[in-house]
């Protein structure tokens, strides 16, 4: 079997979750291709061929000549296949202009034959949607968070065409399923859900010891949708409860210098630490020293983060948003609070100090099972192979 991974870029060192099942399809003998749209990228990545995307765009010269050189795979190397992709995306009511530039800017793909064409965000198949059929694969979508929960706010209907041709969905959580659902998806017995999973080997937990000083932690990009800010609210009436703390914030992101600001309104300077972005090693080191890790997201597909929190043994308090609610069992194995919400999240994080030791090891211990049964990365490796199948 040959399954071509339709990509924004390769794989960066902290993105497991394609690189993990890259190489789980290939421990089963399956070849796999990717494709990317970084036109910079290496041409090989964990022994999967990449086949990258042409630039048409930026310095004339070089557009000129690459449009050139589409032109020519157009003519000479793919006619038959750019043909019927052109005569279905007119079919598709595309306009001329823009099925004209879809044909030159896919013709990377059209040239492999393949068993499934597998795009790994929901947003990468558009003008996409008939490439598949074009080169006689299985077309499969993965959806994550932003592809379904906040793109098609500014781009209603805008998977309209995928949702007539697609083979096989797969989604994260079940939150994600029910979005697909109410942006009109039917055909239920198509989506698969495949959660995220960790390195169960790496994140291990060890004796938990108190700190003199409350440690709370947050592995997230600086990204409104993280809910960083309300996060920041909970903590001032934290701190006005007269409770002291110190939390790690852990990530990058352009809205660092509006969350500084906001932290110097509250009078939590001397409270909050940005770390940037660490290594897998020094993550690890960060979560051994906390006591409590919140993740108080408006928007959230799943999240390794909290997962690894918990292999931890960390209690985790984390907003009901999509896939956390899934990854948390309220009052089990964590916390969920509903978002937006700062006040409750106080009230939360105050109930959680409180709990006797017996009741937040019985957590942990629940915790650290479930991920261990549920989110390993061999689990997922196999449900990929069945997705395929």
């Amino acid at each position: 079997m040959k399954i071509g991974l339709v990509l924004p870029s390769l794989p960066g060192y902290s993105e497991t979750f394609f690189r993990n099942k890259i190489l789980g399809l290939q421990q089963n003998g399956i070849e796999v291709i990717l494709f990317v749209n970084d036109h910079k990228a290496e041409g090989y990545f964990l022994n999967c061929r990449v086949i990258k995307a042409p630039k048409l765009g930026g310095n004339k010269m070089k557009v000129m000549v690459n449009t050139a050189l589409q032109l020519l795979k157009m003519v000479v190397i793919n006619p038959n296949k750019s043909w019927k992709y052109y005569l279905l995306n007119k079919k598709d009511k595309i306009d001329t202009a823009q099925n004209i530039k879809q044909v030159l800017a896919n013709q990377f793909v059209l040239s492999e034959k393949l068993d499934w064409l597998h795009f790994g965000f929901g947003t990468m198949v558009l003008g996409r949607e008939n490439i598949a059929q074009v080169i006689g694969a299985k077309m499969a979508v993965s959806f994550r968070g932003f592809d379904i929960g906040i793109y098609p706010l500014k781009h209603p209907n805008c998977y309209k065409e995928m949702f007539r041709k697609v083979d096989k969905i797969h989604v994260i959580s079940d939150d994600l399923a029910n979005l697909l659902y109410k942006q009109g998806f039917t055909q239920r017995d198509k989506i698969t859900k495949i959660t995220p999973a960790i390195d169960t080997h790496f994140f291990l937990s060890k004796a938990q010891k108190e700190n003199s000083i409350l440690q709370l932690t947050t592995i997230a990009r600086l990204h409104w949708k993280k809910g960083l800010e309300a996060t920041l609210e909970s903590l001032f009436l934290l701190k006005n409860k007269g409770i002291n703390f110190r939390y790690t914030i852990i990530g990058e992101g352009d809205e660092k210098e509006r969350l500084l600001f906001a932290i110097k309104q509250l009078g939590l300077t001397e409270m909050v630490i940005f770390t940037g972005k660490l290594s897998p090693e020094k993550v690890k080191e960060q979560l051994e020293a906390t006591d409590i890790y919140l993740q108080y997201s408006l928007q959230e597909g799943f999240c390794n983060a909290v997962l690894e929190a918990q292999a931890m043994g960390l209690l985790c308090v984390v907003s009901d948003a999509e896939g956390l609610s899934e990854n948390i069992l309220n009052g089990i194995t964590g916390f969920v609070v509903p978002k937006q919400q700062p006040k409750r999240l106080y009230e939360k994080l105050h109930e959680v100090i409180n709990l006797s030791q017996s009741q937040k090891e019985e957590i942990r211990q629940k915790a650290i099972s479930r991920v261990q049964q549920e989110f390993t990365i061999e689990k997922q490796q196999q449900e990929f192979l069945a997705f395929y199948e």
